[in-house]
């Protein structure tokens, strides 16, 4: 797998995005054909998830109206066609969970570890991650996220996500229920954060997809900033 895909470029998006959601995609297929070898079940509904997921994608074409939209739509309705089939034969929470696994775990490390060394190699990680932060919602999410910024200043970032396109895919596709599994890809780059070294902290006490009206994502100065810092 090229995950060299993932790396950013200076204004917050990564290299490739199509390439980057390939291999996600790609990941994601190849976590779910092992559960179902572990959960003793047919190769061939690999192939009919994909197919499925060309389907989805016809039928779901006008819901992405950037660039943006047309890649998270591709990874939310690869969620979707993993779940669908699995669903009766591994029962609601074991089907929840093996596409949780399969969206999050494959490409973890790898995300965690390029937070990880951005953030050390920061000369104020507060600021490089608020800055990070304010590109990937311009570039990675698009017209079909509503963003609010109640707290914006050198000690505090709070952001608020009032419209989730990730959710509105999942509930206009009967799946709503899985939108914690988006929200738990996140994790992959808050755990690289460390309050200890990098002088912040990161808050979500609740998110769309677990029943709060809105996802807030507050970063919070542990620590003075140092004198001299850009």
């Amino acid at each position: 797998m090229a995950t060299d895909h993932f790396e950013l470029t200076g204004d917050g998006n990564v290299h490739d995005p199509e390439r980057a959601i390939d291999d996600l995609i790609d990941a994601l297929f190849d976590h779910i054909a092992a559960t179902l070898r572990e959960h003793a079940l047919p190769g061939e509904l690999l192939t009919a998830m994909r197919a499925r997921h060309a389907e989805l994608l016809a039928a779901n074409a006008p819901m992405a109206v950037d660039e943006a939209s047309r890649h998270n739509l591709r990874l939310t309705l690869a969620v979707v066609a993993a779940y669908e089939p699995l669903l009766p034969r591994l029962g609601r929470d074991a089907a929840f969970e093996a596409v949780r696994a399969a969206l999050v775990e494959p490409l973890g490390p790898v995300l965690r570890e390029g937070t990880l060394a951005m953030l050390d190699a920061a000369s104020d990680p507060f600021s490089e991650m608020v800055e990070l932060s304010k590109a990937q919602e311009e570039h990675a999410y698009g017209r079909t996220f509503t963003f609010e910024r109640p707290v914006d200043d050198d000690r505090e970032y709070l952001l608020e996500i009032h419209r989730c396109f990730y959710h509105d895919v999942l509930a206009a596709n009967s799946a709503a229920e899985l939108t914690p599994a988006l929200c738990a890809f996140d994790t992959n780059w808050i755990e690289a954060i460390d309050p200890d070294r990098h002088g912040f902290r990161f808050e979500r006490t609740t998110t769309i997809g677990l029943g709060g009206a809105h996802c807030p994502f507050r970063f919070i100065r542990t620590r003075p900033r140092e004198s001299g810092d850009g």
